[in-house]
Formats: C-alpha cells, structure tokens, sequence
C-alpha cells in the first residue's frame, strides 16, 4: 500500500520549521535551499518507495564519501558538473554570448597557489624521467578576433605518469605538474613537462562502488586541466583531453568535448630530440585559447570553491 503525506499542511510546516522558516536568524538563501531539498527528498522517497535500508544505507554511503574526500568525483561522475557547463552554455546562447574555447570541468583535484613564471615554464621535478616522456606543450591566448592577449595567466595542472596529482599523491614534490604562466606579447605560453596518463576511480573507493551499481566505469582519458584569465575577459576553466586515448569519447566524467581534444604528436628523431634539448622520444602538443571579452567584474572572477587549495602544505 502506498502512503503519501508531503502534500499535507502540517508535513509542509513541519519541514519549514527545520528549514530555519520559524526564525530571522541565519542565510535566507540556505533556508529556501534546504527546504527544497526536504521536500524533494520526502518525495523521492514516497514516490519511490524508499525502505528504511535503503534510506540508512544511502546515509552510511555519504559518511564514507565524504570520509575518503569523493564527492567532488562523484558529482563528476554521475554527469552534476557537466549539467553546470550546459546550464551556462544555454545561459549564454540566451544571451547571444558565443565563441571562443568550451568551458569544461574543473574536477576536484585543483590546488590554488602554484609557482608563476614568465612566458615559459618546466612543470616536472624530474622525479619521472626514466618512465615518462618528454612533452613540449605550447599555444597562444587570444580574443575572439584572434588577437593576442598578453599578460593572461595560464594555470595549467596534470596528472604524473600514474594517474596522480600533487599534493593528494604525498610522494610527488609541491607543486609538481602545477604551475602558472603570463604570455608574452604574442600572447603564447609555452611549457615543458611530461606525457600524462589518465585515472581511473579507486576500485574500493565510494564513487566507483556507486558506478559499479550503475554498470558503469570510472575511467578517465589522459587529460591537462586550465584556467585561463586576463583582465577584462572572462574566465575560462577548461582542459584538453589528449587524442588517441581509449576512454577519449568515452569519459567517465564527461569532460571531453569537440574543440577540446588536443593533437599530441610523438617525435621519434634524434637530430629534432637534440634541439630540444632531451634524449629520446618526446611529444609535442599545441593548443591556442581564445576568451570572450568580460561584461562584468564577476565575468573575469570564477567562483572560490572551498575544495580549491590555497597553500600547499599549509
């Protein structure tokens, strides 16, 4: 038998009352969110039946996800992140804002505060020389005419040879495969580091417990993650997803998106390896950015998320 009772009027007041609607104190913005999520949450629950298991369950999954720090995967994952680039793409369509390079997620492995440099970077400690290659990544920030904005900062971040990322992976140096750089006045940045590899979720962590149930897989294509910014254009976040990776259109998290996959090239020449200054194989990738002009001060801002590190090892 099916019971309903979130449309009654005392079940309605009941969750305003835990909603804070019976007092002037705290954020009405939290109030009007809360409730809602009581409300959808009573719902869901009536609608589809929810047993007790289930509902202590789904509270016991929530504690081991925030216990191992997923949730910012799991929100990748189950598409919640790439829904926001939609949402704001048909925001700006609306609007008539178009052009310049697709946004795309920021995924939650962003550490704020990396060394800047001056045109050109090296990204890599060193650390992986004898597994990783070599890669050259260079482009050119430019507005949407295809002039060359200089001074924009390009803070680029990846994965090692393993799928990792400083900071949450203790064995890599601070700020490794991190770094920010300010165009020149061609408005070209330019970096040497290492081929990345992708990342798959922990097979015996929560986000790929959840997958698994949904007959899905947590895999993700060697990737590079970026902010681009300069004053009076927008804020970019977006990331280049490498060509001729297996899980290339086929991204967990769905991050990769057409104008957004970068053709790296392997160079196997000894004569061009000694111009470069390395030995052996190395990789080239070339991937300009062009940024559509600011309309406000908050255009030029992304939003400071709590998960976005401040200060490595602070």
């Amino acid at each position: 038998m099916t019971v309903k009772i979130t449309h009654t009027a005392e079940i309605q007041k009941f969750f305003e009352e835990a909603a804070g609607f019976g007092n002037d104190n705290g954020s009405p913005r939290l109030k009007r969110i809360m409730l809602r999520i009581l409300q959808d949450t009573a719902k869901l629950i009536e609608d589809l039946e929810i047993t007790q298991d289930e509902f202590w369950f789904a509270v016991d999954y929530i504690n081991r996800l925030g216990a191992r720090g997923e949730a910012g995967l799991l929100v990748a994952g189950l598409g919640l992140e790439h829904f926001l680039d939609l949402l704001q793409d048909a925001k700006d369509e609306q609007l008539g804002r178009t052009g310049g390079t697709p946004r795309t997620i920021e995924g939650p492995l962003y550490v704020a505060g990396a060394p800047i440099a001056e045109g050109e970077a090296r990204m890599d400690d060193g650390s992986e020389e004898d597994v990783a290659t070599v890669m050259f990544l260079e482009g050119r920030v430019l507005d949407l005419d295809g002039k060359p904005i200089a001074g924009a900062t390009v803070d680029l971040w990846h994965a090692n040879t393993k799928g990792n990322y400083s900071y949450f992976d203790k064995s890599q140096s601070e700020y490794n495969l991190r770094r920010r750089i300010i165009t020149d006045a061609e408005g070209r940045y330019r970096a040497r580091s290492i081929v990345p590899s992708g990342y798959g979720c922990d097979p015996q962590g929560p986000t790929q417990e959840c997958l698994d149930l949904l007959g899905r897989h947590g895999q993700r294509p060697a990737h590079i993650h970026f902010f681009i910014s300069a004053p009076g254009y927008r804020h970019l976040t977006t990331q280049i997803n490498l060509a001729g990776d297996r899980y290339l259109w086929d991204d967990f998290a769905y991050a990769t998106r057409d104008g957004l996959v970068g053709d790296i090239r392997f160079i196997e020449d000894a004569e061009a390896a000694a111009k470069r200054g390395v030995k052996g194989r190395f990789a080239e990738l070339e991937f300009n950015f062009q940024l559509q002009k600011a309309s406000s001060a908050e255009d030029e801002q992304r939003s400071r998320r709590p998960r976005a590190l401040q200060v490595v090892g602070a």
